[in-house]
């Protein structure tokens, strides 16, 4: 494992803590294979029971690094992007019939929060905002976030925090059924390996049939196939371009100039 990601295992349960706080844990390709490979285990290894997804520092993820994207190069990108490993991840999470848990404090950004609709039980620190930016970096929802979100919270709210970025609070994702608790941030971890240990004693078996039986996995990856072309193509936009080129000089990005 690199520095940016941990893994352990003990009593059956695999926490997977994201341990880049300095970078307010934006997630590269290397971090991205590494948390495919956890949740790959966990389908394999019978040792694993139950998967915990946390992170060290005060907010969850950044979300994807940008640097990754606005490092590609714009006449290959499609190419580029099939290799990055963040389809792996994505896919490992949609195919994963072992129990996940995510213990989210502060920021959840992009694929942050997208990923917890794919988890069984969320538990939010009382400052955790849910942020979806995708249309502000001229890009379009993936991990079938675009199906998912609506089926939790309505079209109006899961419009808005697309296309105008707003963040969803900790009470309003509670409300909507993306989270199961809300605690204080100083009891976010203890309660994950709480709830954790119970999942690693109940039947494997029953608990694995259970979660195939709620998850209908044919819908969310035509939809993640439709999403990834149109990302593919937005990423190689001039809009893009221009959302990139402008949170790399710390300025608003024009888009009107695209109309």
């Amino acid at each position: 494992m690199s520095q940016d990601i941990s893994v352990a295992l003990q009593e059956g349960v695999l926490t997977v803590t994201l341990t880049r706080p300095q970078k307010k844990n934006a997630l590269t390709n290397p971090m991205y294979s590494e948390l495919a490979d956890a949740l790959e285990r966990a389908e394999t290894d019978s040792a694993v029971r139950v998967v915990v997804l946390r992170s060290e520092g005060d907010l969850f993820t950044a979300g994807n690094d940008i640097g990754d994207f606005a490092a590609e190069p714009t006449d290959a990108t499609a190419a580029s992007i099939e290799e990055k490993q963040v389809r792996r991840f994505i896919r490992a999470l949609v195919d994963s019939t072992t129990p996940i848990i995510a213990a989210v404090q502060g920021k959840a950004v992009g694929v942050g929060t997208t990923m917890l609709l794919h988890c069984d039980y969320v538990i939010l620190s009382e400052n955790a905002q849910l942020i979806t930016p995708f249309v502000n970096l001229a890009l379009v929802p993936e991990a079938a976030s675009s199906m998912l979100l609506n089926q939790r919270i309505g079209h109006a709210r899961a419009f808005a925090m697309f296309a105008l970025g707003e963040p969803l609070d900790a009470p309003a994702a509670l409300a909507g059924g993306v989270a199961n608790r809300v605690l204080p941030q100083a009891d976010l971890h203890d309660e994950a390996q709480r709830i954790a240990a119970m999942l690693a004693v109940k039947p494997a078996g029953a608990l694995t049939a259970t979660k195939r039986l709620m998850r209908a996995t044919e819908p969310m990856l035509a939809q993640i196939e439709a999403e990834s072309a149109l990302f593919d193509e937005r990423l190689a936009s001039a809009e893009a371009r221009e959302a990139f080129a402008a949170f790399k000089e710390k300025r608003t990005p024009d888009f009107v100039q695209f109309a």
